[in-house]
């Protein structure tokens, strides 16, 4: 007969190897990095019948070690020189520590007991650094549990490798997070900002990270405003996966890319027979975003008609599959972005009055890169080659100060996904790691200078590229168009955005 301890056992081993399984799956999320930590350390404590876990990581830049992250000023960090306690040690020396009784060592600092007000007793300490087995990698942070919940029971040889095990993992998991190692040959990690996978220190996002965590403490609807490619999409999920919907789903509707006639059933969804092909009913995105957050993508692009289906839902929290008789609940948070005016497309009658004031409840700003600093291009340009680098099998990569230069210099009318893709491009062309200005692409002229020295393209312009008169409103609007993406060198993507449309409505002008 199998005994409660062969039960209790088998349950232990269940956790643990569960806990290795999803530990790179939790650290490759946007949320906030307390919160991450928090998380990873409740599952260690819990795997390893220990009353407490702490991740202290090696702070770079200020040279201590730190157990919480967050650069908000209600957030503040607990410090500990490494100079003290068994975890300065371990950070410093690399060692393990296994001890039963931690007052009658002389490396145990009690001061952190007195400001937390736990009592620790027996303490198992590992330093978190990837295994190498040719070379010893620097020590990133110490991982330490406290105390066995079960009293007079002290932590074993079995739970000393596991631990270490765990640590090697949470090095691995790191080294995918923004907390990167400033040098990979140096100690510690360095902070690029409170939230995972969103990279960036500066004044105008600290504002952004403070309405961010805010916001995610409800279930209000959010707005967020900015160029293309701020990383509207980052901070939405951000907003998710630090609220209490985390565990639902995040579901994304991109409403420059749904045809007019399919937008209703894409965001409702639709009954069987509803129109012609709908062979069976198909829930749609609020459908399937519940219990969790619907993320309504360039919304100043929502076709007109399909506003005020949206106006409702927003207000009554309630929805018809196109179809179909039965009102559903719909137990959703909306988070909605735009690059758009919607002030002036209120005012031109392309927005509702009425839904502009629904969705704008809680409005954030997100800065275009231009506005962040160089501090914020470098430290950008950095963290992205790193991740092509690893991505691609670059060696260590370095930015020579003559292409930091070519950056800084550089508008970004395209904001961080523009930086992002020149730095892919040129870790692909610089197979030595070494990114010097030649790897980066070509600086073009913005869309103001290209505009200052090309001729207008007026009705009476003549040379083959100019609207005519006489034709008629389409021909005109096809012609017109096709002068504009011929003025964007072929680049539809700019074409779109020049004339505030989706690059789906421009494909279906162009035909």
């Amino acid at each position: 007969m199998t005994t409660d301890a062969t039960i209790e056992a088998t349950v232990s081993m269940v956790n643990r190897l569960s806990l290795l399984v999803d530990l790179s799956s939790l650290l490759s999320r946007e949320v906030d990095f307390d919160t991450l930590l928090r998380t990873a350390c409740e599952r260690v404590a819990d795997a390893l019948g220990a009353e407490r876990a702490t991740i202290w990581l090696v702070d770079a830049e200020r040279g201590d070690l730190v157990t919480r992250v967050a650069m908000l000023p209600e957030l503040p960090a607990l410090r500990l020189p490494l100079e003290r306690g068994i975890a300065g040690w371990v950070a410093r020396t690399g060692e393990t520590v296994r001890i039963a009784d931690a007052s009658s060592d002389a490396r145990f600092d009690s001061s952190v007991d007195r400001e937390t007000g736990f009592t620790t007793r027996a303490i198992l300490a590992v330093p978190i650094r990837e295994e190498s087995p040719d070379e010893r990698r620097p020590v990133r942070g110490v991982l330490q549990i406290l105390n066995r919940k079960v009293a007079g029971e002290s932590f074993s040889e079995e739970d000393e490798k596991y631990l270490r095990a765990l640590a090697a993992q949470i090095a691995r998991a790191l080294s995918l997070t923004t907390l990167r190692a400033a040098d990979e040959r140096g100690p510690g990690l360095t902070l690029r900002g409170p939230f995972n996978r969103i990279v960036g220190r500066s004044d105008e996002l600290r504002a952004v990270y403070e309405r961010v965590t805010l916001a995610a403490q409800t279930d209000a609807t959010v707005l967020l405003r900015g160029e293309t490619g701020t990383g509207k999409g980052l901070f939405s999920r951000a907003i998710h996966v630090n609220s209490a919907r985390q565990a639902g789903p995040f579901v994304t509707v991109d409403c420059t890319t749904l045809p007019a006639s399919l937008v209703e059933s894409e965001l409702f969804g639709h009954e069987r027979g509803a129109f012609t092909g709908a062979d069976r009913r198909v829930p749609g995105k609020v459908e399937l975003a519940r219990g969790g957050t619907l993320f309504l993508d360039e919304i100043g692009d929502l076709p007109h008609d399909v506003q005020g289906k949206l106006l409702r839902f927003l207000q009554e929290r309630v929805f018809e599959r196109v179809g179909g008789r039965q009102t559903i609940d719909a137990d959703v948070r909306v988070v909605c972005a735009t690059h758009q005016d919607l002030e002036r497309r209120v005012t031109e009658g392309r927005f509702r009055e009425d839904l502009y004031y629904r969705i704008r409840v809680v409005e954030i700003d997100v800065p275009p890169l231009r506005a962040r600093g160089h501090d914020e291009i470098d430290q950008l340009a950095r963290h992205f080659v790193d991740l092509y680098a690893e991505r691609y099998g670059r060696p260590r990569p370095t930015l020579s100060e003559a292409t930091l230069a070519v950056l800084r210099a550089h508008v970004w009318p395209g904001n961080v996904r523009e930086l992002e893709h020149w730095i892919e491009s040129a870790i692909v062309l610089a197979p030595d790691g070494n990114v010097t200005p030649a790897h980066l692409p070509r600086v073009r002229l913005g869309p103001a200078q290209e505009n200052a020295q090309r001729p207008a393209l007026t009705a009476t312009h003549e040379g083959g590229r100019g609207v005519a008169l006489g034709l008629t409103l389409d021909e005109a609007i096809r012609r017109y168009i096709e002068a504009t993406v011929e003025a964007c060198a072929g680049n539809k993507a700019e074409a779109a955005r020049r004339l505030e449309i989706g690059r789906n409505t421009l494909a279906r002008l162009l035909k």
